[in-house]
């Protein structure tokens, strides 16, 4: 009978007690030496506590939300003693050994057996046997991170160091089932419970009606883009006073004209020099790289009877606010009227999604991948402001700029949104 380890809780740190958020094993499993059994938060940070030795999980003593210290019982392990490298044979004996000959622990599973050698690239499939159990090498907060996207981690397979999970391989088995149109229907990939199925017409009288073409295309985008892009929104105000007047007299002398300029003009305008000075928002990511775009194209979104449509201006950097405005009146006719061109709705950098002609005071927009940005617009409204003396009355405009966590922090959005504020509050800096 091999030896029965008693695991105690170890010593990690100046923390007296621990809480247990999640545990990694159940009593018959197999575990590898190191591999973590569960996962403990202190009032500092959380870590995962690995196995002592391999074996067969025999008991567990603890819980979720327990309360632990140290040397507290957390399980007992039957420790395992073969040595499972010893199961290859030597490399001067390697060219004579069938695959039928070489041992395996029939206790271990796995689905297969490597071999480094110049002449064997690998043994694979023995009899349907595996050397080692799967399990799941992956940091807490890449546990967290796939949880909050409802993934089961035990499905994700690692591609780090020792087969450690990472950040991008949760990432990638979402939009690879995503993508996979035979199985993105199941909730269960995603270990979430099954979408309620309701006869709603047994509470009172329902309607029916489909799902439009531009709804159901962009419906898809849309998911995909909020499962796999970590948003996060930050949200400021600008000062907009002086540029309103400035607008209301453009549209006086352009009275005669079938041109009116909007503050959607300005915004798209500003917005290249803010792309200027902050490059990161102007890029696409391609796997481990960043692409940093050299143009700028600008993506603002349109209501349609059929849908939100997001057509482009392109090259905005070369163009003034008045042909700018000319655009939008244009593209957006052209949404409305379903006549807009593919071409029209392609090469975007940035985009707007401005509700200022409805209301609302904030919102999370999502961003448009391969987009890293997107600036929603709210009402603006007029608010009492200190100069200093006494309270002005100043037309405000709430803007909420939403952007991938993985290409822009916190500090560089701040930046962005406190340097398109003054933009806004003196046009005049565009043309430094």
């Amino acid at each position: 009978m091999n030896e029965i380890i008693e695991f105690n809780m170890p010593s990690v740190g100046d923390s007296k007690e621990f809480r247990v958020i999640e545990v990694l094993v159940s009593i018959g499993d197999e575990v590898i030496s190191e591999q973590g059994v569960i996962t403990i938060e202190s009032d500092k940070a959380s870590m995962e506590v690995p196995a002592p030795c391999a074996g067969i999980v025999k008991s567990v003593n603890v819980k979720v939300g327990d309360k632990i210290s140290e040397n507290f019982h957390l399980l007992s392990i039957e420790k395992n003693n073969t040595d499972i490298v010893s199961a290859v044979p030597e490399k001067s004996n390697i060219d004579n050994i069938s695959i039928k000959d070489v041992p395996v622990n029939s206790k271990i599973k796995s689905e297969k057996i490597l071999v480094s050698d110049n002449n064997i690239d690998h043994i694979s499939s023995i009899n349907n046997r595996d050397v080692v159990k799967n399990f799941s090498y992956a940091s807490p907060s890449i546990r967290k991170f796939a949880r909050e996207l409802g993934v089961e981690i035990s499905q994700v397979h690692g591609t780090g160091k020792k087969g450690r999970i990472t950040v991008d391989d949760v990432s990638s088995f979402v939009k690879n089932n995503l993508n996979n149109p035979s199985v993105t229907s199941g909730a269960e990939l995603f270990n979430l419970p099954p979408w309620p199925k309701i006869d709603f017409a047994q509470f009172g009288e329902i309607d029916s009606k489909p799902l439009s073409r531009i709804q159901k295309i962009s419906g898809s985008s849309l998911h995909r883009n909020w499962m796999m892009i970590p948003h996060v929104t930050n949200n400021d105000e600008a000062d907009i006073t002086d540029l309103e007047d400035f607008r209301a007299k453009i549209n006086q002398d352009l009275s005669k004209s079938n041109i009116k300029v909007t503050m959607l003009s300005f915004l798209v305008k500003a917005l290249v020099s803010c792309l200027k000075k902050f490059p990161d928002f102007n890029a696409s990511l391609d796997n481990d790289k960043l692409i940093l775009k050299k143009y700028y194209n600008i993506g603002f979104a349109v209501d349609t009877p059929n849908g939100l449509m997001v057509p482009v201006i392109h090259n905005v950097d070369n163009k003034g606010v008045i042909e700018i405005a000319s655009e939008i009146k244009n593209l957006s006719q052209k949404a409305r009227e379903g006549k807009l061109f593919a071409k029209e709705m392609q090469g975007g950098c940035f985009s707007i999604s401005s509700l200022g002609g409805i209301g609302g005071v904030s919102f999370t927009p999502i961003v448009n991948a391969p987009e890293v940005a997107i600036l929603g617009v709210s009402k603006s409204a007029f608010k009492p402001l200190w100069d200093g003396k006494q309270f002005v009355p100043r037309l405000i405009m709430p803007i909420s700029l939403s952007y991938d966590h993985r290409v822009i922090d916190g500090a560089m959005a701040a930046h962005f949104n406190k340097y398109l504020c003054q933009i806004m509050n003196d046009f005049r800096l565009i043309s430094l």
